[in-house]
């Protein structure tokens, strides 16, 4: 049985009836329930087939948060091979929110970040929930300058609700960690591609999102600020949050349209969580097609290109 969030409850209810039913024939008893099960199994797939059709933001944010959604190790873990982790800022201390590392990727050597939420209690505690801190964007720009280094295409697995904004970030300073993070990327001579895999919240994400090639999975949201934040800015009441989330244009199917990203991976029916295997692979996919365009690019024509990616977003609104 699947997590299902408040909006899945049909859903729920329908799948409840089926576990229920096959329980009963697993007793041995002799009332036949194949054909129940049948028709149950179709009419659930069907009523989560049309939630699906017409997710509002909100839900969708719902979706980009949901517990048991993939997260950046697990793509690491189903894309790359040879993956050998580095830690440290070189500075001042490892920030596990931020994973970083190289790896071979459909036999290429690649570098790789990612923000890690953590997929139960002791892990969120370990990756901050994927919060990071100002040494987290210090090894970040460390990773970026290897990359450049070395020669290696790098790959950004962004899913975060936002820096970390505690004391002890700002005091160490975050903004200005963000920023050479953000400037980074921005100047990389190496192909650059980030994949929006949950939460993309404000710097924090597009600190190690300034790519030449930005996808972003069909169900994830990618804001300036949280819908909850932006309501309690705008309307002074949090509870407002599905408000915010509309107006906010933060679904991938609006920021495509704004020209924000540049593709959307689509995901399985009910959302990523539902089909891990499969959704990894479409983010593979996806990866792969933008990296055997950008790879015979030079340095100069990949930064030229990602400046004026940038440059262009909202200049036609």
């Amino acid at each position: 049985m699947h997590s299902f969030l408040e909006f899945e409850k049909p859903v729920a209810d329908l799948q409840g009836k089926v576990h229920e039913l096959r329980a009963v024939a697993e007793t041995g008893e002799t009332v036949e329930v194949s054909d129940e099960i049948e028709r149950l199994e179709k009419k659930a797939e069907q009523a989560l087939r049309d939630l699906y059709s017409r997710l509002t933001p909100w839900q969708k944010t719902l979706v980009a948060r949901h517990p048991d959604r993939p997260h950046a190790l697990d793509y690491v873990a189903g894309l790359l091979e040879d993956f050998t982790p580095l830690a440290g800022d070189r500075n001042y201390a490892e920030d596990a929110a931020i994973i970083a590392g190289i790896g071979r990727f459909r036999g290429r050597s690649v570098a790789v970040l990612g923000q890690e939420k953590g997929a139960d209690t002791q892990s969120r505690l370990k990756h901050n929930f994927g919060m990071a801190r100002p040494e987290g964007y210090r090894k970040a720009v460390r990773i970026m300058q290897m990359a450049e280094r070395f020669a290696l295409p790098l790959i950004s697995f962004v899913d975060t609700a936002g820096a970390y904004p505690g004391i002890g970030a700002e005091e160490r300073g975050q903004a200005e960690a963000i920023a050479r993070s953000t400037d980074a990327g921005l100047g990389l001579g190496v192909p650059n591609i980030a994949l929006i895999i949950g939460e993309g919240g404000s710097g924090g994400a597009i600190a190690i999102a300034t790519a030449n090639h930005v996808a972003m999975l069909e169900h994830a949201i990618y804001s300036v600020i949280s819908p909850e934040a932006g309501a309690s800015i705008l309307w002074r009441d949090s509870a407002r949050a599905q408000d915010a989330a509309t107006n906010m244009k933060i679904t991938a199917q609006d920021l495509m349209q704004l020209k924000v990203i540049d593709e959307i991976v689509e995901e399985p029916l009910g959302g990523a969580h539902r089909a891990r295997e499969i959704v990894v692979d479409r983010a593979g996919k996806a990866i792969d097609t933008a990296l055997a365009r950008l790879e015979s690019m030079d340095a100069a024509a990949l930064r030229a290109e990602r400046r004026k990616k940038f440059l262009a977003i909202g200049r036609s609104l």
